[in-house]
């Protein structure tokens, strides 16, 4: 049975905010010990530590936050959809009170999700670490001027892209920002990285699809340095000379989930509401 939760919801919303404290009201009332926050705010991480469970309350940025604050415990997450697509956030507000019961039994599918993790290393020789469940993106810092990177794989070079940026993105990330840059779609629970660059100038400009085991390094040659961003979440300016080391990350993201995942492709049609058809030849 479920003990305890920590409900987080989207800092914005009001919406959001109002369904966490009637959720916080009904868990109280069914015994469950549970505390609400938006998912920024600075008592977030320490309302996550011990309980069994994190109802996420807004769409995938709030659960995006709310993974990077689940490490290392590995808590699941519950995503409730109150914003538009919700590729991480497969439960409505109506969805979540059909499946009550089964929620505070906790019956339910644990999925578990690759996670990618940077270690960038300026000139001074200082590491600085991020966890990401969506993707890595290194960016140009300057608009209307491509950055350079220097790709290597596994420390072999590869080449040296002018482009917009590139980003490393996991199975969950692919359906994000990678999704618009050309890259490929991979089933969430697959254990492979997708490197893809933007708008590559003079270089190849499709996907790399990666092991389970590669090392991705990205050296920033441009004069003007460049911006990492992890998650869409913060962007962080790192110098020219920098190194970014990226590979799959030692902790994962739980999901708690009640659907049949051979409908992935499905309900991804759904929500990009993609457009099928078929053309008869009559004689």
């Amino acid at each position: 049975m479920l003990e305890s939760a920590a409900i987080l919801h989207h800092p914005h919303s009001e919406g959001a905010a109002a369904f966490a404290r009637q959720l916080h009201h009904d868990f109280t009332r069914r015994g469950v010990k549970s505390k609400v926050a938006d998912v920024w705010s600075p008592e977030a991480p320490s309302l996550v530590a011990g309980v069994g469970l994190i109802v996420c309350v807004g769409g995938d940025g709030t659960v995006l936050r709310a993974a990077q604050l689940a490490i290392p415990e590995g808590t699941p997450l519950l995503g409730i959809n109150m914003g538009r697509l919700g590729f991480l956030t497969d439960m409505s507000p109506r969805d979540f009170y059909n499946h009550l019961e089964r929620v505070l039994a906790t019956d339910w599918r644990l999925e578990e999700r690759l996670m990618v993790h940077a270690e960038v290393l300026n000139g001074q020789g200082k590491v600085t670490e991020f966890d990401g469940l969506n993707d890595v993106f290194v960016s140009r810092r300057s608009p209307g001027r491509p950055v350079y990177i220097d790709l290597a794989v596994d420390h072999a070079h590869v080449a040296v892209y002018r482009c917009d940026g590139i980003i490393i993105a996991t199975p969950t990330g692919s359906t994000g920002y990678s999704l618009s840059a050309g890259g490929p779609i991979m089933t969430p629970t697959e254990h492979h990285m997708v490197l893809t660059p933007v708008s590559a100038h003079l270089a190849l400009g499709r996907s790399l699809v990666l092991q389970p085991t590669s090392e991705v390094e990205l050296r920033i040659t441009s004069e003007n340095g460049a911006i990492l961003s992890v998650d869409g979440q913060e962007d962080v300016t790192i110098e020219t000379g920098t190194l970014v080391s990226i590979r799959v990350s030692d902790h994962v993201s739980r999901f708690a989930r009640f659907g049949d995942p051979s409908s992935f492709y499905s309900d991804l049609a759904e929500k990009l509401e993609w457009q099928m058809s078929s053309a008869v030849s009559r004689a």
